[in-house]
C-alpha cells in the first residue's frame, strides 16, 4: 500500500454534503481526494427550494419536476392544498443530482474515487491515514486496499458516520435515528392516472397508518414518483405503510424500480469537529430538519461551511477553525431547528393533533409565512400582524377551541 499520495483534504461521502464541500475546496485551489461508495442512493422526496437553486447555481435540466401545489392530508382525510405563488419547489433524482455535483467537484479539479471507507490512522508524524478498500461500481467481493495521507478530512458518509466515530468526534454516540424508507415508482399513464393525480403537486399524510411519528408523502418525479415514509418506531413496518400508500392514493398497481432505506439523524451534533483535523457534515453532522425531514440544502450548506472551517485551518494552522463550521450553521438555522423539533414533538403525537395541525394549515397567514421561510431559508420578519393572528389561532387549537 502506498502512503505517499498526500492531499489537503479528504471528502469521505460524495452525497450533496461531501460534493459540495469537494467543489469549494477545489476551487480555493486545494487538493482534495472525493471517495464515495458506488451503487448507494439515498432516500429522499427529493425536494428542493429556490433558494438551493440560486445559492448553488443548480441547472434546469437537473429538475425532473417543479412542484406547484403540496396537498396536506388530515387522518380524517380531509385535506389542505397549499398553491406555491409565484415560484416552485424543484423535484431532483437523487441518483443523477448526486452524481452531477461529484462531476462538478472533478471538473474544479477534486479527485474522485470510489472505494469503502475502513478506518483512519496516522503516521509518526500524527498526520491522518484514510485507509479504504478501493473497489469499481458494483465489484463484489473484497477491494484493493488503499490508504492516502490527509492534513484535514471531512466526514460526510451519512448518518451512523463512521469517519465521526474513527476520528473520535465527541458525542457522536449519544445520537438518536429514525428511519426512512421509500419506494421509487414509475409515474402512471394518462390513461391510468387515478382520479384527482396531479404531477405537479407533492401529497403529504399526516396519519398515524403511515407513521405515528413522522409523515408519509408522495412526489412526483416526472417520469417517476417518490412514495415513502420514516419512524423512530422499531416496530412499525415502514414497508407496509409504502403499500397502504400505494393503495390510498391509487398507485398499487404502478412498477416499482427500486427500493430504498437509510437512518436519518434526529437533531444537529453537538460537535461536528474532533478539535484536531476532522470535520462533519450533512446526515453525518446531523443537519436533517425535524418535522419536515428537509436535507437537501441543509446538507449542501453544511459543506460549504464544512470547506470552509477546513480552509481556514490549513490556511491558519489553528485548529479552532474547526470549530466555526457548526457555529456558523446554527446561527443561520440552529432556531429554525428548535422551533421544528418543538412542532413535531407536539403536533405529531397522535392523531386528534395531526387533525388540528391540518387544520392550521388553511389559514392563509400561516400558508404565505411558512413557504416564504421554507423557499429563502429565513425566519420570516415581515408582516408582524401576520404573526399575531397565527399565535392566537395556534393557541384556540392548543386549548380545543377552534373547530375542526
Amino acid at each position: 500500500m502506498n502512503t505517499d499520495e498526500t492531499f489537503d483534504v479528504v471528502v469521505i461521502g460524495g452525497g450533496p454534503a461531501g460534493a459540495t464541500a469537494a467543489h469549494e475546496l477545489a476551487r480555493q485551489g486545494r487538493s482534495v481526494l472525493l471517495l464515495d461508495r458506488a451503487g448507494r442512493i439515498k432516500p429522499c422526496g427529493g425536494a428542493i427550494p429556490p433558494r438551493l437553486i440560486k445559492d448553488f447555481a443548480i441547472p434546469d435540466e437537473l429538475l425532473v419536476a417543479k412542484a406547484q401545489c403540496a396537498r396536506m392530508i388530515a387522518p380524517s382525510n380531509k385535506h389542505v392544498d397549499i398553491p406555491i405563488d409565484n415560484g416552485f419547489v424543484g423535484m431532483v433524482n437523487r441518483e443523477s443530482f448526486d452524481e452531477w455535483l461529484r462531476a462538478r467537484a472533478a471538473t474544479a479539479g477534486a479527485v474522485r474515487r470510489t472505494g469503502v471507507f475502513e478506518k483512519l490512522s496516522r503516521d509518526a508524524d500524527g498526520t491522518s491515514v484514510v485507509h479504504y478498500s478501493a473497489r469499481e461500481r458494483h465489484q463484489r467481493g473484497e477491494g484493493t486496499p488503499a490508504q492516502v495521507r490527509a492534513s484535514v478530512i471531512v466526514g460526510a458518509d451519512g448518518a451512523k458516520s463512521q469517519v465521526a466515530r474513527q476520528g473520535a468526534v465527541p458525542g457522536v454516540e449519544d445520537t438518536q435515528y429514525v428511519f426512512a424508507y421509500h419506494e421509487i415508482v414509475r409515474a402512471p399513464a394518462q390513461e391510468a392516472q387515478p382520479a384527482d393525480y396531479d404531477g405537479t403537486r407533492c401529497d403529504v399524510y399526516y396519519q398515524g397508518r403511515f407513521s405515528p411519528d413522522f409523515y408519509g408523502w408522495v412526489f412526483p418525479h416526472g417520469d417517476t414518483m417518490s412514495i415513502g415514509t420514516g419512524s423512530a418506531d422499531k416496530g412499525f413496518s415502514l414497508r407496509g405503510s409504502v403499500q397502504k400508500m400505494r393503495e390510498a392514493s391509487g398507485l398499487a398497481g404502478c412498477e416499482t424500480l427500486r427500493r430504498e432505506g437509510a437512518p436519518l439523524p434526529m437533531k444537529p451534533l453537538k460537535r461536528w469537529d474532533n478539535g484536531r483535523d476532522v470535520v462533519l457534515a450533512g446526515d453525518a453532522a446531523g443537519v436533517v430538519a425535524p418535522a419536515s425531514g428537509e436535507g437537501i440544502y441543509y446538507a449542501m450548506l453544511g459543506g460549504e461551511l464544512a470547506a470552509q472551517a477546513a480552509h481556514e485551518l490549513l490556511a491558519t494552522g489553528d485548529v479552532r477553525a474547526l470549530r466555526l463550521a457548526r457555529k456558523r450553521f446554527m446561527k443561520l438555522h440552529g432556531t429554525v431547528f428548535t422551533v421544528l423539533g418543538i412542532m413535531q414533538w407536539f403536533w405529531y403525537v397522535n392523531e386528534k393533533r395531526r387533525e388540528r395541525f391540518v387544520k392550521i394549515c388553511e389559514d392563509r397567514d400561516v400558508q404565505q409565512l411558512t413557504f416564504e421561510s421554507y423557499m429563502n431559508k429565513q425566519l420570516t420578519r415581515k408582516k408582524p400582524m401576520a404573526h399575531v393572528r397565527i399565535f392566537l389561532k395556534d393557541v384556540s387549537h392548543l386549548l380545543g377551541f377552534a373547530r375542526v
